[in-house]
């Protein structure tokens, strides 16, 4: 996987996060709306887990396969942990 394209991802993520710092999406919606990235999926699923990683986001489950991304709570309250 290119680790460039990796990492950009990573940063219009992360941008599109610090603009909207309430906005939860799944991988299609961040994908086709937030970054209208022209890359694979796979691109913007690996951008998404190394931010889960280093704690930038985090993951909400809904429904049976349902999954919905979001900024890390603790980023949204300025510190605190929720």
């Amino acid at each position: 996987m290119n680790d460039d394209l990796v990492i950009e991802t990573m940063r219009r993520i992360q941008r599109y996060l610090d603009s909207r710092p309430e906005s939860a999406d799944t991988l299609e919606g961040i994908h086709y709306s937030w970054i209208q990235s022209e890359e694979s999926l796979d691109i913007t699923l690996a951008a998404l887990e190394q931010l889960l990683l280093e704690g930038a986001v985090e993951q909400r489950r809904y429904g049976r396969d349902g999954v919905l991304w979001r900024r890390a709570r603790r980023q949204v309250d300025d510190g605190a942990t929720a």
